[in-house]
């Protein structure tokens, strides 16, 4: 996979589960969410969201499924137990109790404990009778659950026929990397893809990569990926011959600006959808091979300048979301550059992201439009909601 926007063949989704109900006001900022949706109706537009994307020929590939049949190789359960396990969080006596529990499950079972957690109070009281366990409130987790499960870009991209896997700089998601893994490195059909990027190599997260065109890679740098993980996996893709150049670009480090996709997402072979604000002021650092395994790194540049010239092309054109500053800002708030495309000019967007949706609509991109009132509460749209396994390459038309 070369591109964003090459017709979309394969996806994997995570629809959302029992780990959006251990959401409270007390733990939703720790655990990333900005409020508490609604788990049956966010269930309900996932699942809409999971039939357009069918309905135009996507194979849909559910994360629960793959790591479920991933766990069940004695292999990747002795995993799956590891990963749940901090020993330096529990103490040795609950830990060991812990691992003891979590050995003897079933795949499906320990699936959705790993996906879900587990309470203080879940865990059998005949084991870990510990100081730890005595000063923790019965709902507090012994396993924590994974809430951010549903944003599938993050955690894993792929380059080329390559999977990286994501190096999360969040600690409520880095458990998220070790399911992954696992769900690649067991699952029969994954199990032969090679690496792209290691998941224990500095951070990384998949929403902050862009494929601008082939050989052509955009990392934004801000809140969730560091400068260092930009330089990595620049150097694993070039030691690999997946790309020929590599754009560094800064972004703000909040909130609202956590991924280069909340600011700005590709709709067709040379036009992107970008808030307005982020359109004069991105620079980008092009990073080449050298000789010698060395690392060429240029710039700053203006981005779209340092986008089109590595891409070969005369210019990146740009639709602005939203029609004045207020509206703009709202927008990008509530993920209108966070579309995923389909196919060239066809792109999913959230349906309340009204000004967006019609600039593109009168630019000539087909937007198929999705409710998204919960899923949102993750601050995430759908290109978030969705990890591209498999796309064809462009038409040679573009």
């Amino acid at each position: 996979m070369d591109s964003e926007v090459g017709p979309l063949r394969s996806v994997l989704l995570h629809r959302p589960g029992g780990e959006l109900t251990r959401l409270t006001p007390r733990n939703n900022d720790q655990l990333l969410f900005d409020s508490i949706p609604w788990v049956g109706r966010a269930q309900e537009e996932h699942d809409a969201f999971a039939e357009v994307l069918a309905g135009r020929g996507v194979e849909v590939l559910l994360l629960a499924d793959v790591l479920g049949e991933a766990l069940s190789d004695p292999r990747a359960h002795a995993a799956g137990v590891h990963a749940a396990v901090d020993e330096r969080r529990l103490g040795t006596e609950l830990a060991d109790a812990l691992r003891s529990h979590l050995s003897g499950l079933d795949a499906d079972t320990l699936r959705e404990t790993l996906m879900s957690g587990m309470t203080f109070e879940e865990l059998p009281a005949s084991e870990g009778a510990s100081l730890v366990r005595r000063m923790h409130h019965a709902h507090d987790f012994v396993v924590d659950p994974l809430p951010n499960l549903l944003f599938t870009r993050d955690s894993s991209a792929w380059i080329g026929d390559r999977v990286a896997i994501s190096s999360l700089a969040m600690p409520a998601r880095r458990r998220e990397t070790e399911l992954l893994d696992i769900a690649y490195a067991y699952h029969p059909r994954f199990r032969a893809a090679s690496r792209a990027y290691g998941a224990h190599s500095a951070p990384v997260e998949g929403g902050d990569v862009l494929l601008l065109a082939p050989g052509v890679l955009a990392v934004g740098v801000g809140e969730r990926t560091t400068a260092a993980g930009a330089e990595s996996l620049a150097r694993s893709v070039f030691a690999d011959g997946l790309a020929h150049t590599v754009l560094a670009v800064p972004i703000a480090q909040n909130r609202a600006t956590m991924h280069l996709d909340t600011v700005c997402t590709m709709i067709g072979p040379d036009a992107v959808v970008m808030y307005p604000l982020a359109r004069d002021s991105l620079v980008a650092y092009p990073m080449r091979p050298g000789d010698d395994g060395t690392l060429r790194v240029d710039g700053p540049s203006p981005f779209l300048d340092a986008a089109a010239e590595a891409m070969g092309i005369d210019r990146l054109h740009v639709i602005d979301t939203g029609l004045d500053p207020v509206t703009a800002e709202r927008e990008q708030w509530d993920d209108g550059n966070n579309t995923l495309a389909l196919a060239p000019d066809v792109v999913v967007g959230y349906e309340r992201n009204v000004e967006t949706n019609a600039r593109l609509e009168e630019a000539g991109i087909e937007v198929l439009a999705i409710a998204g009132s919960e899923l949102g509460s993750g601050r995430g749209g759908p290109r978030c909601m969705s990890c591209p396994i498999a796309r064809d390459p462009l038409p040679a038309t573009h």
